[in-house]
């Protein structure tokens, strides 16, 4: 019988492959633009847990010290090619709690 293959995803944080599975996506939805091609609204970034959500993706282990590192380093920062606000970093904090919890 054939064998799945497995997806595997780059932690941020840590730098470690692992199954996709283990790991938290956090997405930057894309840029909205007019008919000219022009930038209407910047994509926001947000934690996507069922991992379906169009955009850009960076995977996080569920561990704040890999969100930690990441913050520290600016990871998702180069990932996502914009400035990230605290108060995203504060969001993921909360919801990464909650999902340990």
């Amino acid at each position: 019988m054939h064998q799945r293959k497995i997806p595997m995803r780059k932690c941020t944080g840590c730098n470690e492959m692992k199954e996709k599975k283990q790991l938290v996506r956090v997405v930057k939805a894309p840029d909205k633009t007019d008919e000219n091609g022009e930038v209407i609204e910047k994509g926001g970034i947000s934690v996507d847990f069922m991992g379906k959500r169009s955009g850009r993706g960076a995977y996080i282990c569920h561990n704040a010290e890999c969100l930690k590192a990441a913050r520290k380093a600016r990871r998702l920062e180069r990932a996502f090619s914009c400035k990230i606000p605290d108060e995203v970093y504060e969001q993921l904090e909360r919801e990464l709690g909650e999902a340990n919890g």
